[in-house]
């Protein structure tokens, strides 16, 4: 206890001078308007202003100093925004703006700010003491920290799923292997959500210096966060539904462009597939054991001595001929890109990078390089516009050649031989013409990076969507990659941390997103990689990965049992994408995940505040996947209102736990009442053939509501879909006395798939067979069991099953299938 006491006393001993140094916001000497929505107030050598761009999301702006300076953002992409009637009060002691949703209290004297909703309640304010504060180039605000009140988003991070207590960094590292308690990670997402009694609000930071959070870790009664330099530049969002936050952080940041389709069917990679035999042996592997799979990945053994834009003479003689013979297979090749360009003569990117200047050089002029796989390498600057253009010119090759996938990594950017394992931070960078360090700009490496990526993809390959994967990133990245977790490993540990770790990205805006499944560090047992496998069925990025020098990962290597189990699994996979696409559609239109926390759906629930071991995906599909060993049943808290169980139809009352059957093969899903969900037939990828017949997983509600499911179809890979080439369709299913009904809208737009049968499964129907079936008030006739063609009509009923199975020609007009008890 003694030496525990003198521990704690050398501690506040050196952190009270800490403290000392900050100096915080005086009082407010003047203030000024700017236009109806705009105010700057300037207190002692402090600026600060805020400004409103919607009734539930303002602007602050604080600096200290020679005053603030450009305002350039690589993250915001909605720079104009709808006059917004704010009411402006200019009293002695506080000046308030006033919206529709929100007020903001500027106190004068010292300066602070509070939050407060239409009724007066406080919803966030600075904390008396210290407020917006500055030492050195440092900027940082405390606030208020209600002992209730819970932490979500923060982007990728590892441990648990809610973040309160914890003190955590924003600098994209190389971590392999990292642990629950690691931080910081790869990439930086500056966004969180407060939330208590079901209400939220949002907080943004935007500034791409080192950045911190320091959630209650520091005193219990107040968080934090700040910058090391730069600009204290954040943004207040207000809900109170997490929802519609995310929906406006998204519209200020910007939205994921639809991915191609290909790119959610099962992916498979390694470190590495080589030579190109073995990625014929993979690739038929897959085949011959009716396994599906869209991607096999080529890691860095694919280059000549690890040179980017380059392929092996000897592994990859033909990559030509090899990806030919893949994409007849029905695999498309995505391939590894790293920054680091190796410092050759004799390799033409080298020289045609430095012919141009694309490359990141000291203050002095002299060339900036580091180790990385190819040895001693130069590194393209993004920020500058010419070197993107430049670096998107260099995939020329690998595109004719058949490359279709851009797996960017190493761009934190990660460099072996420098300290801190990163670029120098008095590097140059263009900075679109400002000239600033890489202190600045190393946290928008990844995403400029993967910008570079996507826009020499467009140009190269202007009628088809690309498809890049990044492991470094910034807030908005989303606009140009998907995302993955990074240097994982096989434990299941990390298996629960996985869904913890892409439920966060998914609130904070990076909606496709995944973990390599089976972990890429270590070897799974067969279990293990069965359940990550099933958890991969509802993350929108599904792709198992594996470390050199350790066993295959592939799902057939453990033993024929777990084969079976691992097929079935992915089939799963390939029978929902028509639900999957739909819900990837809604993300890039909305902002809202795929994968969603129970916490962000259902706020109001206290069961939800700290669980992250179920999950939504989209509107109509709860999850709930093994995450421990040994583990054959599932503790499910179902939200309130009826649900079924989506394998076995039986209807379940919501606002309660259940445990359920989960052995080894199963995944546990529940649907609420009402839910429409659309499937298609087993395929071995998505290009095998067109979806036929489009069926129906129909849930009867039995309460009389409507209740409206959504469908969405395009042709998968071109841009035609923003020009209206689309297929979208709503489902609407409801029960009335002696009848359940599904209406079936008319088509919106004007792509049309291939002739095809709708299959219409209405679960849990009931004990007894329908009195009469009919389409649009013409009965359909009763087929014999397994009889009903797929373009063809009739019904049939599954008594074991309690399930009616109705099979039509698909139409483009209104349809409506009604079923008398």
């Amino acid at each position: 206890m003694k030496s525990g006491c003198t521990a704690l006393l050398v501690f506040l001993c050196a952190a009270h001078p800490l403290f000392a140094q900050w100096r915080s916001a005086p009082a407010v000497d003047s203030l000024s308007r700017s236009g109806p929505a705009g105010v700057t107030f300037r207190a002692g050598e402090a600026a600060m202003t805020v400004t409103v761009l919607a009734d539930d999301l303002m602007r602050i702006r604080f600096t200290h100093g020679t005053g603030l300076p450009p305002d350039r953002s690589r993250a915001v992409v909605a720079a104009a925004w709808p006059t917004v009637q704010a009411v402006m009060n200019d009293a002695p002691d506080a000046f308030t703006i006033t919206t529709s949703a929100l007020t903001l209290r500027v106190a004068k004297n010292p300066l602070r700010l509070s939050f407060r909703d239409p009724a007066g309640a406080i919803i966030s304010e600075d904390a008396p003491a210290k407020g917006m504060s500055w030492s050195g180039s440092e900027v940082r605000v405390w606030k208020t920290m209600p002992g209730d009140e819970r932490y979500y988003g923060f982007g990728e991070k590892a441990g648990s799923f809610e973040r309160g207590n914890l003190h955590m960094t924003m600098w994209n590292s190389d971590i392999p292997a990292y642990s629950a308690q690691t931080d910081p990670l790869y990439q930086t997402i500056p966004f969180f959500y407060g939330m208590r009694n079901g209400r939220a609000y949002g907080i943004f930071l935007d500034n791409t210096y080192r950045t911190s959070f320091d959630m209650g870790k520091e005193a219990r009664d107040q968080y934090s966060f700040g910058a090391e330099d730069g600009v204290l530049d954040y943004y207040f969002f207000y809900g109170p539904a997490p929802r519609t936050i995310l929906g406006r952080f998204t519209q200020l940041v910007g939205r994921m462009p639809l991915p191609p389709r290909w790119s959610l069917g099962y992916q498979q990679c390694r470190w590495s597939y080589t030579p190109d035999s073995r990625v014929r042996e993979i690739a038929s592997g897959f085949r011959s054991r009716r396994i599906p799979c869209d991607v096999i990945y080529l890691d860095i053994d694919y280059m000549d001595g690890y040179r980017i834009f380059t392929w092996h003479p000897k592994s990859f003689p033909d990559p030509e001929g090899l990806l030919r013979e893949l994409k007849g297979m029905g695999f498309t090749t995505a391939v590894i890109v790293d920054p680091g360009i190796k410092v050759d003569t004799a390799y033409a990117a080298y020289r045609s990078g430095l012919a141009g200047g694309h490359f990141l050089r000291y203050p002095d002029g002299s060339l900036f390089t580091g180790k990385v796989w190819p040895g001693v390498c130069a590194f393209p600057d993004f920020t500058a516009p010419a070197a993107r253009r430049w670096w998107g010119d260099q995939f020329a090759g690998l595109a004719a050649a058949g490359v279709r996938g851009w797996w960017n990594d190493m761009n934190e950017p990660s460099v072996f031989d420098v300290p801190g394992k990163t670029v120098d931070l008095g590097v140059l960078h263009d900075d679109e013409g400002l000239k600033t360090t890489h202190a600045k700009n190393h946290n928008i490496y990844g995403m400029e990076m993967t910008r570079a990526t996507y826009e020499g993809a467009r140009r190269l390959l202007p009628a088809e969507r690309p498809f890049v994967l990044t492991r470094a990133s910034y807030a908005g990245g989303w606009r140009y990659s998907a995302a993955w977790t990074g240097d994982n490993v096989s434990s299941w540990e990390h298996l629960s941390m996985a869904l913890a770790m892409c439920l966060n990205l998914g609130i904070s805006g990076q909606p496709f997103v995944g973990a390599d499944i089976g972990g890429f560090i270590g070897h799974p047992s067969g279990e293990l990689f069965a359940r990550w496998l099933q958890l991969g069925v509802l993350t929108p990025l599904m792709r198992s990965h594996s470390v050199i020098n350790e066993k295959n990962k592939e799902p057939w290597e453990y033993g024929s049992a777990f084969t079976d189990i691992n097929r079935e699994t992915i089939n799963l996979r390939y029978r929902l994408l028509p639900y999957i696409y739909t819900v990837m559609s809604a993300s890039s239109l909305s902002g809202l995940p795929a994968m969603r926390p129970m916490v962000f759906e259902h706020p109001g629930d206290a069961r939800f505040t700290s669980t992250a071991g179920q999950f939504m995906f989209g509107d109509d599909m709860l999850a709930a996947p093994v995450l421990a060993e040994g583990e054959t049943t599932k503790t499910v808290e179902l939200p309130h209102g009826r649900w079924h169980d989506f394998w076995t139809g039986k209807a379940m009352n919501g606002g309660a736990t259940y445990t359920v059957p989960a052995p080894i093969g199963h995944l546990p899903l529940f649907v609420p009442a009402g839910a429409t969900i659309p499937m298609q037939q087993i395929v071995q990828h998505t290009g095998e053939a067109p979806i036929n017949p489009l069926t129906l997983r129909t849930f009867p509600s039995h309460d009389g509501k409507a209740y409206i499911s959504h469908y969405y179809e395009d042709d998968g890979s071109s841009f035609a879909y923003v020009d209206g080439v689309s297929f979208r369709r709503t489902f609407t299913a409801r029960s009335v006395p002696g009848q359940v009904v599904l209406s079936l809208s008319g088509v919106e737009g004007s792509y049309v798939p291939p002739g095809r049968g709708v299959a219409v499964q209405f679960v849990d129907f009931g004990a007894d067979p329908p009195s009469r079936v009919t389409l649009n008030g013409m009965r359909v006739a009763k087929a014999a069991r397994g009889s009903g063609s797929i373009d063809g009509s009739g019904w049939e009923f599954d008594a074991p099953a309690r399930t009616v199975i109705v099979r039509v020609p698909d139409s483009r007009g209104p349809m409506e299938l009604a079923l008398s008890r």
